[in-house]
């Protein structure tokens, strides 16, 4: 066997060569009390964060540390506490705080705990990477300089994206959040794209993966995918793994997209864990600490001066009601570089995508554009700006020509402005084009 090269036991005989198994003795602890998904554990002292296997007749579960209390491990299930039995031995594993990460997860789909879900075979990972980030100094994150393609006209002309900035989609539910993200997704120019699909329906998971994970563009790209039924923690888990995936590569020098859909779902998972560990409710029912989790992983993006890699944050956020004043949204939108408005009124119009171009905005388009194209983005702003404004009087015929030779020049260009801001979802307008027509549109 050791005189053939290419025998397939060899990898797996290198890497057990490598392995260095840990001798010390086992500890265990003993389950006591299970309250509505919140496990208590008795004889097992081990960080917070450290992942369980709790032992029963069928197979075993997997639980996580989220606190302690008067010297008990408090744990939350990682699955379903049916079977879940008093005085079931937890043992744990892995290391604390730690999630792999590695090339491994490109060209995969996995779950939260890094577990494939594409019916391939198991990751053979070796790398790890500390789920909350490595934290470094404020000086460390390089300025924004190069603008980011994303394919998209609205978005390249008048709301200009750059590499390491961190963007926000925000709309209510339906109004074409996911087809924005897919659309971005085919068409921007990154060397890794990292997907993480947390809280939403398994059937969008699926959708996803058919459409993305197919040619090319699948050996560049990894899915962490947590559907809304698993557990909260296993959400949060999911989104860290995501963003740690992203800076592991971003470390390499290379350059990375991260689109997390969505950061509501991660907040209402934190939520969920806050209020069952007895944390009161404090903006609409969201406590302190969920709102903070939305900072602490947007924080992670950006470009990195010490290895010139970077990671560009694309975040969703759903405005529950369409409320842009929702907790979520407000945290999101303070935190964020820039912030993409999806309005339900072009919707229902048929105006798609649905972006809201006044109420649109990326804080970084006047350090990488030119002057010129900024001049024109203001220009087509004002013209949109005003028609909308005025929309109901010109639709009644109360607006009388002349009285405002703004508003005057936008109806006239109106269905140019329209059509300049649609776009069919499956196609891509370079950069250099969409400029190029909005300066022919505007006659500048």
């Amino acid at each position: 066997m050791a005189s053939s090269p290419l025998h397939p036991a060899l990898p797996m005989l290198a890497r057990l060569a490598n392995a260095h198994p840990d001798l010390a003795p086992r500890r265990f602890g003993r389950l006591s009390a299970c309250d509505g998904g919140l496990l208590e554990v008795s004889g097992l002292q081990v960080p917070i964060g450290t992942q369980c296997r709790i032992a029963h007749r069928r197979g075993d579960l997997a639980a996580e540390v989220i606190g302690f209390r008067n010297g008990r491990s408090l744990m939350m299930l990682l699955g379903d506490p049916v079977l879940l039995r008093p005085g079931a031995k937890v043992c744990p594993e892995g290391r604390p705080g730690m999630v792999p990460v590695g090339e491994a997860f490109l060209g995969r789909a996995v779950d939260g705990e890094g577990k494939p879900i594409d019916g391939g075979p198991p990751l053979a990972h070796t790398a790890q990477w500390p789920a909350g980030g490595v934290r470094t100094g404020a000086l460390d994150r390089s300025p924004v300089r190069l603008p980011f393609e994303t394919g998209v006209r609205a978005l390249d002309a008048l709301t200009t994206f750059g590499v390491g900035q961190r963007i926000g989609i925000m709309a209510g539910s339906g109004v074409g959040k996911s087809v924005l993200l897919d659309m971005v997704a085919h068409g921007a120019q990154a060397e890794i794209v990292i997907v993480g699909l947390i809280g939403e329906r398994a059937r969008e998971v699926s959708d996803f993966v058919e459409r993305h994970m197919t040619g090319a563009r699948r050996a560049h790209s990894a899915v962490i995918a947590v559907p809304a039924d698993h557990a909260p923690n296993l959400r949060i888990r999911g989104a860290m793994m995501a963003t740690a995936l992203a800076e592991y590569f971003r470390a390499q020098g290379r350059r990375v997209l991260l689109i997390m859909d969505s950061l509501t779902r991660v907040a209402h998972a934190g939520r969920e864990i806050a209020l069952l560990l007895g944390e009161p409710g404090a903006a609409r029912g969201y406590p302190p600490s969920a709102l903070a989790t939305i900072t602490k992983l947007v924080e992670r993006a950006g470009n990195s001066a010490a290895s010139s890699g970077s990671v560009t944050g694309l975040y969703t956020v759903l405005a529950d009601g369409d409320n842009q004043d929702d907790p979520v949204v407000d945290t999101a939108r303070s935190i964020l570089d820039g912030h993409i408005v999806l309005s339900r009124e072009l919707a229902q119009r048929g105006h798609y995508p649905a972006i809201d171009i006044p109420a649109s905005l990326s804080r970084v388009m006047n350090d990488i554009t030119s002057p010129e194209h900024q001049a024109l983005a203001r220009q087509f702003r004002a013209l949109i700006a005003a028609y909308e404004s005025n929309r109901d009087l010109v639709l009644m015929g109360a607006y009388r020509q002349g009285a405002d030779p703004q508003l005057d020049r936008a109806i006239a260009m109106h269905d140019g402005l329209s059509a300049f801001l649609m776009q069919e979802a499956r196609s891509l307008v370079p950069m250099a084009d969409a400029i190029g027509q909005l300066a022919t549109l505007l006659g500048g």
